[in-house]
């Protein structure tokens, strides 16, 4: 099927919500009643669960790929839940005794909010503003749980403004639906835009679930309580996020969201550092020993090894494959220390793992190489198996100087000692290392000296 084809198709199934709404405007005899508080309720509050796990999900590959766009789209999943289920909360005879206006027009506020956010994932960012805008996401995700926090008390000790009579509530969502709508629609066309450069069904749910809380906030403005046309608004709201959570659940499970990444996220480039530790004499090991006893050793290493690179150098685990560990440093753009993180993390892994062998000195020792340089940050596989990791020469060298370090030191290449004036070295001699045509001048890290 064609782009235009496909777009027209679903242009045209998201415009029968619009036109069910025209209908039951045009002729209220149609627009029949239904009050039903529990199934209110229960509608509510299960479309804001969805919101929140979409919003955790996002947030949480947002942070650990550092990138803006998706910790926006979590952003605007998180203003929805949070004041969708304050909303459930104005339910009469559930929770309150009776309506409440603050609750009351929580979704109208919450999905307004989520407007502002949606338009603000919209943006190309790269560099130093994307590292910013990642910052300023995290503290606006602070700001906002604080905000729904206030509202719910403001709101149940009814402090002014809102005190209101709930017929408060009725004209309130006008003005805030205009911005709210042109903001979503906004969103939805430049969304499209990336679809259209990349097609994915990804892509396509989440312009399409804008479309729809566009749609919601239509039908807040012009529906009438406990009426088809109000009970309308409830479901759109309930077909936009389950219609992203399908569409995520279809995906592949890892970089599962990969489809919104910054091109940045996903085909950039970094300098960067990447430590590379491994288990010297660990087949020799494990020719003498049970497996049982050989995955021991492995789980207790790992155990000494991993939180030594990541607290507090702030290393990410890049894999672990068999007895080695590869390690990487400014991944997201965030650490303009990367060298110094990563000798620091590499003197760590050795000091906490040098420990566990005093226990255990029959156990290999671990191998560290690291190497500082250029390389292409990569979203690579496809549906079935993707994984985002980096290429470039500079990890090929790390895992050569790794092969030449030895057992319970930590070697370094000439690119990350020049990065380190305070690093205390002795020199392991130019390596000629497999692959490469040059001797390299490799240095054992011994410590690093304190600042001035």
């Amino acid at each position: 099927m064609r782009a235009a084809t496909r777009i027209g198709l679903t242009a045209g199934i998201l415009a029968v919500p619009l036109l069910g709404l025209l209908l039951l405007l045009r002729r209220p005899g149609l627009d029949i009643r239904w009050e039903n508080h529990p199934a209110h309720f229960w509608l509510v509050l299960g479309t804001a669960i969805i919101s929140a796990v979409l919003a955790y999900a996002t947030g949480e590959a947002a942070g650990r790929r550092g990138d803006a766009r998706l910790l926006y789209v979590s952003l605007a999943f998180l203003s929805s839940a949070g004041f969708l289920a304050l909303h459930a909360l104005a339910t009469p005879g559930i929770l309150l005794a009776k309506s409440n206006t603050g609750f009351a027009i929580a979704t109208p506020v919450g999905v307004a909010l989520g407007s502002i956010f949606a338009a603000l994932s919209t943006r190309e960012l790269s560099g130093d503003g994307a590292v910013r805008n990642v910052r300023l996401g995290k503290r606006l995700r602070l700001a906002l749980l604080g905000l729904m926090v206030l509202w719910g008390v403001w709101s149940v000790a009814e402090l002014p403004p809102l005190n209101r009579p709930p017929q408060f509530a009725e004209g309130l969502p006008l003005w805030l639906a205009v911005p709210a709508v042109l903001l979503y629609a906004w969103s939805a066309v430049r969304y499209i835009q990336l679809w259209r450069r990349q097609p994915s069904l990804m892509l396509l749910a989440v312009p399409s679930a804008f479309i729809l809380l566009a749609e919601s906030m239509i039908a807040i403005v012009f529906a009438r309580n406990w009426r088809l046309s109000w009970w309308e608004w409830h479901v759109l709201l309930l077909a936009a996020f389950g219609l992203v959570a399908l569409s995520a659940r279809a995906s592949w499970r890892e970089e599962r969201f990969a489809e919104l990444y910054l091109s940045q996220t996903s085909a950039g480039n970094r300098d960067i550092s990447v430590l590379f530790a491994d288990l010297q004499g660990f087949t020799a090991f494990s020719e003498t020993h049970q497996p049982e006893e050989v995955t021991r050793m492995l789980n207790e290493c790992f155990a000494a090894a991993v939180p030594a690179v990541k607290t507090p150098y702030g290393g990410d685990v890049d894999r672990i494959i068999g007895d080695a560990l590869m390690v990487t440093f400014n991944k997201r753009g965030d650490q303009p220390d990367h060298a110094k993180r990563a000798a620091g993390a590499g003197l760590a892994l050795q000091k906490a793992t040098a420990r566990l062998l005093k226990d255990h000195p029959d156990w290999p020792r671990f191998r560290v190489g690291i190497n500082s340089g250029p390389v292409s940050v990569s979203l690579l596989g496809a549906q079935g198996g993707r994984t985002h990791t980096i290429v470039g020469d500079t990890v090929n060298i790390a895992a050569r100087i790794e092969s030449q370090a030895p057992a319970g030191g930590v070697a370094i290449g000439p690119d990350t000692k020049a990065m380190l004036p305070e690093a205390v070295t002795t020199p392991l001699g130019d390596l000629q290392l497999k692959g490469k045509r040059d001797p390299l001048a490799v240095h054992v890290l011994t410590a690093l000296r304190e600042g001035p």
